[in-house]
């Protein structure tokens, strides 16, 4: 049976049943192999922005968080194992269950998701959601699978075979078919290199950022502190991009230069039904609104924003006017430049109102942790009763959206 939408004027009244956003945190993101958390684990990542989330919520108790949502990707085991010990090493009793879930990039708004639904049924009253990834110790041997079903690879159903698509083809493939060209992919990223440089300069969002001291990458057996994000080039520029070859197909258009990083990091957003709140004396920075997700051919998985949107927007009864300011996660530029010229909002984009701050072409894409950077940088860009939409491409073929609204 089909829920009839809300109003606008229902989304935006408060009610003491709201799921609201209480804290958001995250480590730096840096770059696999070569950045300062390349010899962190995943784990241990996810503990930094736990320990976080109790130390900035001192008037709640460990005890009082009933369930953590965990996304992650690549992590051994599907990080079950590892994110329920970070979980007691850092403060958590055994009474506090954890989970993770795997929806490829939008693996931590899936955490998000679950645990708002949770909240929303009475099932608990708070929780966390978030991610973690290390993709320089999991992402060579996990990324696609190397011992798999004979059936499935010779599979007559196309569908089912391109499930395992290199991601940067599916990138040449939107390229293509949807006429993104290369100057276009070129340009979107020097924009991201320059918003996120601009953000980091401006010191937007650093109260997010969480420290993480780590072995450091070039003097092993040296403690350094990693405290900022390192894949922004402010200097970037579309003449030094355009030297760059191909990194995927050598008549395609894809290239290191317009693709996001492959990084490491982990996030992680407090949430709580808002009586709860209130009752704890915690101040909500924004509540939940819904989210939506949507299937699509694994060979352009990239346009799956371009489907979700509309779907979260039926689901509201929001209109595109309504929502303020959007994050489009850049898992390429080819992809996030066609969503973007979809959706119509290639003058919010110039505007600054369509990934203020950069993304993940600057920022890095730690698969798991990415989706609770979107939604709790989206928090930090709005005003006070404004609505924001971020959303997320997904691996083998999905698009992802989730709406908030700014207490």
């Amino acid at each position: 049976m089909r829920l009839t939408a809300p109003s606008l004027k229902q989304i935006l009244t408060k009610s003491p049943n709201d799921i609201v956003l209480l804290s958001y945190h995250r480590t730096p993101f840096t770059r696999a192999y070569k950045g300062g958390l390349s010899n962190a684990y995943p784990e241990q990542l996810l503990a930094a922005v736990l320990r976080a989330t109790l130390h900035h919520n001192p008037s709640l108790s460990p005890s009082q968080i009933q369930d953590i949502s965990i996304g992650t990707v690549l992590t051994p085991l599907g990080g079950s194992k590892v994110a329920r010990m970070a979980a007691a090493h850092v403060g958590f009793p055994v009474s506090t269950s954890v989970h993770t879930v795997n929806r490829a990039c939008a693996s931590s708004v899936q955490s998000l998701t679950s645990i708002a639904d949770s909240i929303a049924v009475g099932r608990i009253d708070v929780g966390i959601a978030g991610g973690m990834e290390s993709m320089t110790r999991n992402y060579g041997s996990k990324a696609i699978p190397t011992e798999l079903w004979p059936d499935l690879k010779s599979s007559e159903i196309k569908e089912a075979r391109d499930c395992i698509s290199s991601m940067g083809i599916t990138s040449e493939n939107v390229a293509r078919r949807y006429g993104v060209g290369r100057r276009e992919q070129d340009e979107f990223a020097v924009r991201s290199h320059r918003r996120a440089a601009q953000a980091q300069k401006k010191g937007l969002g650093k109260r997010e950022i969480v420290a993480v001291e780590v072995e450091d990458v070039d003097d092993r057996g040296t403690m350094t502190v990693v405290d900022k994000d390192h894949g922004i080039r402010p200097n970037s520029s579309v003449k030094a991009l355009a030297e760059l070859p191909p990194a995927f197909d050598e008549e395609g258009t894809t290239t290191a230069g317009n693709s996001s990083l492959m990084s490491d990091g982990a996030s992680a957003i407090l949430l709580a039904r808002r009586s709860t709140a209130m009752e704890l004396g915690l101040r909500p920075t924004a509540r939940f609104v819904a989210s939506s997700v949507v299937g699509v051919p694994p060979d352009e998985m990239g346009v799956g924003p371009a489907y979700a949107v509309p779907r979260l927007l039926q689901q509201t009864g929001l209109q595109m006017k309504d929502v303020a300011v959007w994050e489009i996660n850049e898992a390429f530029a080819s992809q996030a430049v066609y969503c973007i010229r979809e959706l119509g909002l290639e003058k919010a984009l110039e505007e600054g109102k369509v990934n203020p701050r950069g993304g993940s072409i600057a920022l890095g894409h730690p698969l798991g942790a990415t989706g609770a950077r979107l939604v709790g940088g989206l928090v930090g860009e709005l005003e006070e009763g404004e609505i924001g939409v971020a959303t997320l491409c997904v691996g083998t073929g999905m698009g992802m959206a989730a709406c908030v609204v700014k207490e």
